[in-house]
């Protein structure tokens, strides 16, 4: 394979540094290292940020007015206004700019808000009244090659990534990456965990030996006539390195590249080796890496709720692979795999045209089809991939190395291809799983899409719901942009082994900022990886000790892992406080481990 051509592996069978304000209109304070931008002219409806119910307001009055000096005037004009609005409105201080800030009280709907607001602007004494946002600082990264990501944050064909950092970098889950292993670079080891060599074929491995727990990628060059008849030698790819790079290269380190999910872990499986790989020995890095038994392998202490196949070949979805995936989702992993390079109708093309995958077309940086994506109804959504046919910068960079054979030094390179767009869904996916770990593989497709935007550019013959919207997507199924979770939600993501056939364990989150008693309908969502689920009983403590019982022991229940989200009527508690997710193993013979609970109020 030549590093030019678009990159998503051949299956073979036996035939940036800113930080920038968060939704900010009026001018505000940011971090030393933003860039100055111009404020835009503030408008009562529009400037609350998304989901945010404003708590105060802030009222400019015309120069003639008397409450434009008079504190005692402005406060009695607060009071006044409150009273048509049937409000209770608090005068809190002159602003330096002359301007009045107005405490609402607590607990006002937007309804209230907007009724506040339409009194101040019937009054022709006021020159202005907004919202006094809370702004954000968005992690725009300080990683030293960040600014040449353009398939992260430019606003025609990136993914708007930096947005989806305010709410979560991906911690609490692990990313399966099987392609051709990892090679060490400095800028993504922090983030692997163990994987697994699962080529089976010394012929394919290039690494003298079959199966075993070394996932290294020693490299996939090969000579002319090696894979064909008319095969033309290749130089090592280093492909698993560079879609991992995408998923999860270590950030604000300085240096390099960011990964899109930065605060999650890559698990590398090793399937491609010289010429390809074979499906058999891809089934079961699909098993493996979702938590299913494979004969002959270790279980997996690193359970992926998100598995990326940069991969694939020509044909139908075979039965066996079909079934692998399958088995995978409904272990509550979400399969993300890239549509294929061949300009052809993604039905063609195997694993793009299985069931239960997201599908994944690459643009380029036009924002347009790339001219070698696969297209059509089998194409879920699409990605930046990168076109590098009049500038290499026009591609993705990430980690890769400088070996043409075996491993040289670390070093950053373009690439383009839909391999190279998968992983960009892949890390979107756990994003979105670590802002809301009950969130069902289903769920996760349907985000995706429901929040993509328009595609900026052309794709004849389909490139899926649109363009991929990290940030969007991310405030939607977490609720901090008025989304379908709603509410105030509080998350650990600590990872809690679960002894077998032995005591229980206590996972806390402490609650602070709420009034009153917790709802009668809070929601608890619940991800837990275990090899029988049956043997678990899971229960809500409460801040002052009460349970609640979300799940008993069952003999009739052998799936594995829980992912689900439980409705308890916690009514009669105090909100504030250490509430504790308790789980116990009450069976000999199987093991497993608390990933993340959240509550939902």
């Amino acid at each position: 394979m030549r590093t030019s051509a678009p990159l998503r592996r051949k299956l073979i069978s036996v035939a940036a540094v800113s930080a920038a304000l968060f939704t900010a209109a009026t001018t505000v304070a940011v971090a030393h290292d933003a860039p100055a931008q111009e404020a835009a002219v503030p408008t009562a409806q529009t400037e609350a940020a998304p989901g945010t119910t404003a708590e105060r307001l802030i009222v400019g009055y015309k120069s003639g007015a008397a409450e434009a000096k008079s504190n005692k005037a402005a406060e009695a004009d607060a009071a006044a206004k409150g009273k048509e609005a049937g409000e209770d409105l608090d005068f809190q201080r002159r602003l330096g700019s002359g301007a009045a800030l107005v405490d609402l009280g607590e607990n006002l709907t937007k309804r209230d808000v907007a009724d506040v607001v339409a009194e101040y602007q019937a009054d022709p004494q006021v020159a202005y009244v907004v919202p006094d946002r809370l702004n954000k600082p968005l992690a725009t990264p300080n990683d030293t090659e960040y600014s040449k990501q353009w398939d992260l944050f430019e606003t025609t064909a990136g993914m708007n990534v930096p947005g989806a950092w305010d709410v979560t970098t991906g911690s609490g889950v692990t990313v399966a990456v099987i392609d051709t292993g990892y090679v060490t670079h400095s800028d993504l080891g922090a983030n692997i965990v163990g994987g697994y060599d699962f080529i089976s074929d010394t012929a394919v491995s290039n690494d003298g030996n079959g199966r075993d727990s070394n996932p290294a990628d020693t490299g996939d060059w090969t000579t002319d006539g090696q894979c064909s008849a008319d095969w033309t030698a290749t130089t090592s790819s280093w492909h698993g390195t560079h879609v991992a790079g995408t998923i999860a290269a270590v950030t604000n380190n300085s240096k390099g590249v960011a990964g899109i999910a930065y605060g999650a872990k890559v698990s590398p499986l090793r399937v491609l080796g010289q010429c390809g790989g074979y499906d058999s020995d891809i089934i079961d890095a699909i098993t493996w890496a979702s938590g299913g038994t494979v004969s002959g392998v270790p279980a997996n202490t690193n359970v992926a709720k998100v598995i990326n196949m940069s991969l694939g070949g020509g044909g139908a979805c075979s039965s066996a692979t079909q079934s692998a995936i399958t088995a995978a989702v409904n272990r509550g992993t979400t399969v993300v795999v890239a549509a294929g390079n061949e300009n052809q109708n993604a039905s063609n093309s195997s694993p793009a045209n299985c069931n239960n995958v997201i599908s994944v077309a690459a643009l380029g940086r036009s924002g347009a089809k790339a001219y070698y994506s696969n297209f059509g109804s089998s194409v879920d959504i699409a990605a930046p991939g990168g076109e590098t046919r009049t500038t290499t910068a026009n591609g993705i960079l990430s980690t890769l190395n400088t070996g043409t054979q075996g491993p040289s030094s670390e070093t950053y390179k373009y690439y383009q291809g839909t391999s190279m767009a998968a992983p960009h869904i892949a890390g979107l996916a756990a994003l979105m799983k670590s802002a809301n770990p009950a969130l069902t593989p289903a769920q996760i497709e349907s985000a995706i899409k429901t929040n993509s935007r328009a595609l900026p550019g052309t794709c004849s013959g389909g490139c899926g719901a649109g363009l991929a919207d990290a940030a969007k997507t991310v405030q939607a199924v977490s609720g901090s942009s008025g989304g379908s979770t709603g509410g105030t939600t509080f998350t650990s993501t600590s990872a809690l082994s679960i002894p077998d056939n032995g005591s229980a364990v206590d996972s806390p989150i402490t609650v602070s900022g709420r009034s009153g008693n917790a709802p009668s309908a809070l929601q608890v969502g619940v991800d837990i990886t275990h090899t029988y689920r049956g043997d678990l009983v899971i229960d809500l403590v409460a801040p002052d000790g009460s349970t609640y019982r979300l799940k008993s022991a069952s003999s009739s229940d052998s799936a594995d892992n829980v992912s689900a989200t439980y409705t308890v009527n916690a009514s009669s508690e105090t909100a504030n406080g250490t509430w504790k997710l308790r789980v116990q193993d009450t069976a000999a013979q199987d093991t497993g481990r608390i990933n993340s609970w959240k509550l939902t109020f």
